[in-house]
């Protein structure tokens, strides 16, 4: 049971290492608003699947890992995926029983929150951004949170995560 665990540690941080990688990768400035969260999903799948093992700290961390290498403040995106892995463990209970359309309505709150905590602590401690294009990442998410659930989910059974 123990190489299970032990085994399914290195699986999540990958997933979430996967998810840095794509949320760093370099784009245009005007696509860079229909990029998803994706680290911002990983952690709502790992928060709701396993809070007992995934939330604030795994949300302080990658958060702090993508400030360091956006090149933000340091502290910004922590604080931020702190908050929304406290807010998947204080509320997974209620989202494991919704259908995937109504998760994905959740997960547009959810992630719509953060951005805007992001947003007010970026116009705290300099210039905001447009606030035109601010909900869409968190929209584009919500549309891949069906896919990525299900993904994720035949992944963890496969690997016997519990």
């Amino acid at each position: 049971m123990a190489k299970n665990q032990f085994d399914g540690f290195w699986f999540i941080q990958l997933s979430f290492l996967l998810a840095l990688y794509l949320q760093a990768l370099p784009m245009q400035t005007a696509l860079l608003y229909f990029r998803p969260e994706w680290l911002g999903l990983v952690l709502l799948f790992w928060s709701l699947s396993l809070p007992q093992r995934v939330g604030i700290f795994h949300g302080f961390f990658w958060g702090l890992m993508l400030d360091l290498i956006e090149g933000t403040l340091l502290g910004h995106n922590a604080l931020v995926f702190a908050l929304l892995g406290y807010l998947g463990n204080r509320f997974y209970q209620r989202v494991r029983m919704y259908s995937l359309p109504k998760q994905a309505a959740l997960v547009f709150i959810l992630l719509s929150i953060v951005q805007l905590v992001f947003q007010w602590l970026q116009g705290i401690f300099g210039p905001m951004a447009g606030l035109s294009y601010l909900l869409l990442p968190s929209l584009i998410s919500a549309v891949l949170w069906p896919w990525l659930f299900t993904l994720m989910q035949g992944l963890k059974r496969r690997l016997s995560l519990i």
